[in-house]
């Protein structure tokens, strides 16, 4: 069902219409249609939207302003219904339903890879050199896709390789699957006005552009000329009123330059609508663990990131430090899982260790393989939220659970085995622990503290 069926059905088509007549006026009117239908669900982020749209004062007011004044009204519905009430509301009743039925993860998003090829040599990078040996056919996407729906998963992540090599194919699933999202990481060097007229026919496929900073660090690692192609790409896709945003990998040789204001400033003087922050992470025989941020680099990041995305109008996700408000880490079914282009079936898209295979069983039988239970029995595998990786700060965890369920090493360059991957983990976590255990022991007190002062002020207010 696509999103003008949806919204017919459910009798909202005229406040969508109503909304793009008077933004200003009239947001207020959808969230009135937000509360109706969230049947008590996702209350603090109702809220916060609420707050957002009605206080001009407010660093998100342009934001959701420019949703309605800058986006395709056809894109901005469409991504509304499959998000919001398909994925949201109708989805997530589906997962929790399953998640009681089989007694095991079931996700909320599916990462896959079409293809392992790519159509640059990034340095680090093994895509470039693996080529075109390995692919999902478009008919094993779909079953995936397939598979998902029925178990309640409504969203979709590309990566890869470079996923846009198979750019035809991916606009045919986005048709078929017209009621899902799909979110892509991407170079973006392969977005022409062609593509880009797709993306606003279908209107629910979303860029997640990749940089490493400014032209500098970008080009040192995609390649000459990469950075202005990226510009170029982002150029079109805001005269054409799409929807996107960026991926960043932080190191210890980028943090600075990464995690500036003035490279989180350029980022919404592009016109992104998110940036999602990702932590260097060591897998593979190649890497190079010297890239793996210090304490303080990582408690710079910790600060920055929440301090720009409460006073600057760009909503960011730094997903190492945002565990608290996910319940920990979110692979292994959890909340996600990873498909490579081999069909194995990952925990996470960092940790390359399966006992299962999409070609060889269904997806319900891979979440109830020894892996993915481990997961689901181990997790949180933390109680400190800014600790929350089995493998980057409990190596130990992912060195047991790999060893219990006889995985083994998906690598599609040069199979590593666990105790390779978690060796290098290993004094980063001793590292990082103290720190962090002081970090979260501070934010959990400052928590606290405000519930105490937000009661208070709720009695004095009843009471006056």
């Amino acid at each position: 069902m696509n999103a003008s069926t949806t919204l017919k059905k459910l009798g909202i088509e005229q406040t969508f219409n109503y909304v793009y007549k008077d933004p200003d006026k009239n947001m207020p009117k959808l969230m009135d249609w937000a509360d109706k239908f969230a049947r008590g669900e996702f209350a603090s982020q109702r809220k916060a939207i609420r707050e957002a749209i009605t206080d001009p004062n407010h660093p998100y007011y342009s934001y959701i302003r420019r949703i309605f004044t800058e986006v395709d009204p056809n894109v901005s519905k469409t991504l509304a219904v499959n998000l919001f009430i398909n994925s949201a509301l109708v989805g997530w009743q589906k997962e929790e339903e399953c998640r009681k039925k089989y007694d095991c993860n079931i996700p909320w998003a599916i990462l896959l890879d079409p293809t392992s090829a790519c159509n640059l040599h990034c340095t680090g990078c093994w895509a470039a050199e693996y080529g075109h040996k390995l692919n999902l056919t478009f008919d094993e996407i779909d079953d995936i896709i397939r598979q998902g729906k029925e178990l309640g998963v409504y969203m979709y992540i590309y990566t890869g390789g470079e996923p846009l090599v198979r750019k035809k194919d991916l606009i045919r699933l986005c048709e078929k699957h017209s009621d899902c999202v799909f979110l892509c990481f991407t170079n973006s060097t392969l977005i022409d006005e062609e593509f880009a007229n797709d993306m606003l026919r279908v209107g629910n496929f979303v860029p997640a552009i990749s940089l490493e900073g400014f032209e500098e660090a970008t080009d040192g690692r995609r390649g000459k000329g990469v950075y202005q192609k990226v510009r170029k790409a982002m150029e079109l896709l805001r005269s054409k009123k799409l929807i996107y945003g960026i991926s960043c990998c932080y190191t210890s040789a980028n943090y600075e330059s990464i995690t500036s204001e003035e490279f989180y400033d350029s980022l919404i003087e592009m016109g992104a609508y998110f940036v999602w922050f990702f932590h260097y992470m060591p897998v593979g025989n190649d890497a190079v663990p010297e890239l793996l941020p210090t304490p303080e680099q990582r408690i710079g990041v910790y600060e920055r990131i929440r301090h720009y995305r409460a006073t600057k109008p760009l909503f960011a996700m730094d997903f190492q430090n945002d565990a608290e408000y996910v319940g920990g880490c979110i692979a292994g079914g959890y909340r996600y899982l990873h498909i490579n282009a081999n069909g194995d079936i990952d925990p996470c898209v960092f940790v390359h260790y399966s006992d299962s295979n999409i070609r060889e069983k269904t997806l319900l039988e891979a979440l109830r393989s020894p892996m993915m239970m481990a997961y689901h029995r181990g997790q949180p595998f933390n109680e400190n939220m800014l600790r929350p990786c089995p493998m980057l700060e409990n190596p130990q965890k992912l060195r047991g659970m790999v060893t219990a369920a006889g995985a083994h090493s998906t690598d599609l360059q040069s199979p590593e085995s666990v105790e390779h991957l978690c060796a290098k983990c290993d004094p980063y976590a001793e590292h990082w622990k103290p720190v962090a255990d002081k970090l979260w022991k501070e934010s959990q007190q400052k928590k606290a503290e405000q519930c105490t002062n937000e009661a208070t002020e709720a009695i004095i207010k009843n009471n006056s």
